[in-house]
């Protein structure tokens, strides 16, 4: 997909608008530089070298005004993800109640509630909310007494971790099979992994993860069942991927959480390769008497791999938000068992630094996932600096 297809048309409107003020101070300064101080124009040689000096200059000003655009839109999406956090707060319980117990005395609930600020109007405890959420403070939680930003550093060690080497399996395997599957359309392999695909889509995470504990855990006793091992930590940072019992741990509930990315990654480079060998170039290339590796891999996989970029930003940010189902089945001491546990508890405040650190999360893969369209497909480069 080109990026400038995937804009808004109010998006388009917004970067075009941007776009045709800063080439119209381009094509003036270059009216005015048609003539020298004597009257004569220049040569035409000169203004060609302009226009070549000029290309690139447009397409650095396209991408930073798509730049632009992105950030204005990931700071409302924020400020809107904030907004419905906040109203966790309003009228999910009373965090009074949650923090006093049932017999306080009305004095003490009247202090508590000057004390944190809920005797004032609704947008002004939302300003002062705001204000908070960008330092990283959501307040205290309600069920372990401890600062909501300390609770989330500690965990979120563990669930980066997971979801990094969930990720890598994903893509180191399933890039491969996808490749596979549609070179080697019609064979039995390439049969068997279509089908194993299909079972991964249609299983829950949660049967796979208890189908891995009682064969390799509880059966064959291969792997540890639950836990995340032994780690080491580096102030507030925390890995267990340097120490033999960490990774020892890690493995089951990697393999359960890559299996549903990894099948869907295997399915949509299939799709995308078979598509891309229909192509004109890859004709033309086979009629230049290219050989079949250098057609597969080093033109057919470059742009096989351009949409998949999308799914796997995406993807990774799923994998961090929604691991609380494989966190909860191997007890793994991440930020989805801690929401799970919030939830139990109807912990608000951590639940809503939860909900804007996953939204931040995806914001920030997003962006990072348009921006190396850039690099990756050279034809937006070149539309950006021919003005297609």
């Amino acid at each position: 997909m080109h990026l400038r297809n995937a804009l808004h048309p109010i998006d388009a409107v917004f970067v075009g608008a941007i776009f045709s003020v800063l080439m119209g101070g381009l094509s003036l300064g270059a009216c005015l530089g048609c003539q020298n101080g004597s009257g004569r124009r220049v040569s035409p040689g000169v203004g060609m070298e302009l226009a070549l000096l000029a290309s690139p200059l447009n397409s650095y000003l396209s991408m930073f005004a798509f730049i632009l655009l992105r950030l204005f839109q990931a700071v409302i999406v924020m400020i809107a993800v904030a907004f419905f956090a906040f109203m966790l707060f309003q009228y999910v319980g009373d965090p009074v109640v949650f923090l006093l117990g049932q017999d306080a005395k009305p004095d003490q609930i009247a202090q508590l509630r000057t004390d944190l600020g809920l005797d004032q109007p609704f947008f002004v405890q939302f300003v002062h909310f705001l204000g908070n959420a960008v330092q990283g403070e959501f307040g205290l939680s309600l069920r372990q007494g401890a600062k909501v930003s300390r609770l989330i550093a500690e965990r979120f060690p563990a669930t980066l971790e997971l979801s990094l080497v969930a990720a890598f399996l994903a893509l180191v395997v399933g890039i491969p099979m996808g490749v596979y599957a549609a070179l080697r359309r019609g064979t039995f392999i390439s049969q068997l992994f279509m089908t194993l695909s299909l079972l991964g889509v249609s299983l829950p995470t949660f049967l796979i993860g208890i189908l891995l504990i009682l064969f390799f855990a509880v059966i064959l006793g291969w792997f540890p069942s639950f836990g995340r091992g032994e780690v080491q930590t580096f102030g507030w940072w925390s890995s267990g991927l340097l120490t033999v019992d960490g990774w020892h741990h890690i493995v089951l509930p990697a393999v359960t959480l890559a299996i549903f990315q990894l099948t869907l990654i295997m399915r949509l480079v299939r799709a995308e390769m078979l598509e891309v060998l229909r192509t004109d170039y890859i004709k033309f290339a086979r009629a230049r008497g290219l050989s079949n590796n250098a057609i597969h891999f080093g033109h057919a996989l470059k742009n096989t791999l351009v949409p998949v970029i999308t799914i796997i930003g995406l993807q990774l940010g799923t994998l961090i938000a929604f691991s609380i189902i494989t966190e909860a089945v191997f007890q793994w001491p991440g930020m989805g068992l801690l929401f799970i546990q919030a939830v139990t508890f109807a912990d608000v405040p951590v639940m809503a630094a939860y909900l804007c650190l996953v939204a931040l999360i995806f914001v920030v893969i997003n962006l990072v996932v348009d921006l190396l369209y850039f690099v990756v497909d050279p034809r937006l480069r070149l539309g950006s600096a021919g003005g297609h």
